[in-house]
């Protein structure tokens, strides 16, 4: 067997459920390795600004919050969420989402039914050739590749041009008054 570390692979049930430690530190049960630990210094670093350095070089450290209990934070967090989901520009978002999308679904939707329908209650239509091998089926079987293509276009267009950067803006006013509620700052 292959050496892993010094350790042949499968030599034990202990190291085999053990996350190996790349920082020195005590290794991690693999139960617990993949799930993630508010703890962890990585832990959304760059939101929060932890870990980046300063002019100087120096690593900044983090702002300490204030002598909140962790209820009262929630509590406070979700009233931020609420006070949010009410505002006019969050409804805004939501009517321009829901304007394309339930228009474009059910557009769709209407285009694949009446393929399927016309494919098993027309086979006579649907074998009827249109350019050489290529018949009406063929045509129409392609027709919803394309058609999956230009939604998924038409979609991220619209998404980037009338939502995103609103959207954008309702989240860093969530984050700021969710990260001034809990007593952090940045």
């Amino acid at each position: 067997m292959q050496p892993s570390k010094g350790r042949p692979r499968g030599a034990g049930a202990d190291q085999e459920s053990r996350a190996e430690p790349l920082d020195g530190h005590a290794p991690v049960p693999a139960e617990e390795a993949g799930q993630l630990r508010y703890d962890d210094p990585w832990y959304d670093a760059l939101a929060s600004g932890w870990g980046e350095s300063s002019s100087d070089g120096a690593q900044t450290q983090p702002m300490v919050p204030t002598a909140r209990t962790e209820g009262e934070t929630r509590a406070a967090a979700a009233d931020v969420y609420l006070e949010v989901q009410r505002s006019a520009a969050f409804q805004e978002v939501r009517r321009r989402y829901r304007r394309f999308v339930v228009p474009a679904s059910v557009a769709f939707f209407a285009w694949y039914v009446g393929y399927v329908v016309t494919a098993t209650t027309a086979p006579e239509l649907m074998a009827r050739p249109v350019a050489g091998a290529m018949n009406v089926a063929m045509v129409a079987g392609l027709g919803q590749f394309l058609s999956t293509f230009l939604l998924t276009w038409a979609y991220a267009r619209h998404a980037r041009l009338r939502r995103d950067r609103a959207a954008l803006e309702l989240r860093w006013d969530t984050q700021e008054l969710t990260r001034g509620v809990s007593g952090g700052g940045s």
